[in-house]
């Protein structure tokens, strides 16, 4: 995957534009999760005014340093992958 950008070498951080990447998935998924919820409570009869007002006023959750530290941790682990296949060749 030569279109994916890498973790830099020294900082061991992700660039702005894959920050920016994992910001918009976190948002994405955030968004889902809210129409999800109000799906099953739609098909489950709990639309009460509460629930509603709840569901709507849902923030969405921010990217975390947790986050960050997850997709690195992934990061790291394809390139471990893909030096271990290069390796095996």
């Amino acid at each position: 995957m030569s279109y994916v950008r890498k973790v830099g070498q020294k900082a061991k951080k992700l660039d702005p534009r894959d920050r920016l990447i994992v910001a918009l998935y976190a948002q994405l998924k955030a968004e889902r999760e809210t129409r999800e919820t109000l799906e099953w409570v739609i098909r489950n009869g709990g639309l009460s005014e509460e629930v509603l007002e709840a569901i709507a006023s849902d923030p969405v959750r921010p990217v975390t340093s947790d986050d960050l530290a997850s997709v690195e941790k992934i990061i790291a682990l394809d390139e471990r992958r893909k030096r271990a296949s290069r390796d095996d060749d």
